[in-house]
């Protein structure tokens, strides 16, 4: 695995990142070198929200990404803020059900994912953010799949342990689509 660098973008609220701390927590668990960097505007629920994620063999020397290989967008102002920052050849992940837009590019590859009705109808509908993780992880090379949760076990408190099932659930959704 060379380093991958993820970017998720969307409104707070839509669990950004929590999404990008689980693929950060993954790699770790794994034996790799991660970074995590949350990043809020001060209104927080409502406001943009995005987190860069690192994930590599060798030690992270930044946690700024600048043109990331893969792109999770939950919503259209953040597609339309950072499609032209992925490296060509890289992913862009849209939740086609809060983003009509289609991209333009021809150079990377895009990945259309009703996220947000796929959650809904399949009860959680707090965790397209989840199911849009287990999509990366189905794209993403050296990240194994198994274990989400016992990774999950790892940063979710106590106190939420009764929503590991549903997160591994979100996750294997996102996986089959």
């Amino acid at each position: 695995m060379k380093t991958t660098q993820i970017l998720f973008a969307g409104f707070g609220g839509q669990g950004v990142l929590f999404a990008g701390k689980f693929l950060a927590y993954k790699g770790l668990v794994q034996d790799k070198q991660v970074s995590w960097l949350p990043s809020y505007g001060p209104e927080m629920r409502g406001g943009t929200a995005n987190c860069s994620v690192i994930i590599s063999d060798t030690p992270v020397g930044s946690p700024i990404i600048t043109n990331p290989d893969m792109l999770v967008a939950m919503n259209l102002p953040s597609l339309q803020k950072f499609v032209g920052s992925v490296v060509p050849g890289g992913h862009i992940f849209v939740d086609s059900t809060l983003i009509t837009a289609k991209v333009d590019r021809t150079d990377v590859q895009v990945h259309y994912i009703p996220a947000t009705q796929m959650a809904k109808d399949a009860g959680f509908s707090t965790l397209a953010n989840m199911i849009l993780a287990g999509k990366v992880l189905k794209e993403t090379d050296g990240i194994r799949f198994e274990g989400n949760k016992e990774t999950l076990e790892r940063f979710i408190p106590a106190k939420k342990a009764n929503l590991i099932d549903i997160n591994c659930k979100a996750l294997q959704a996102g996986y089959d689509y």
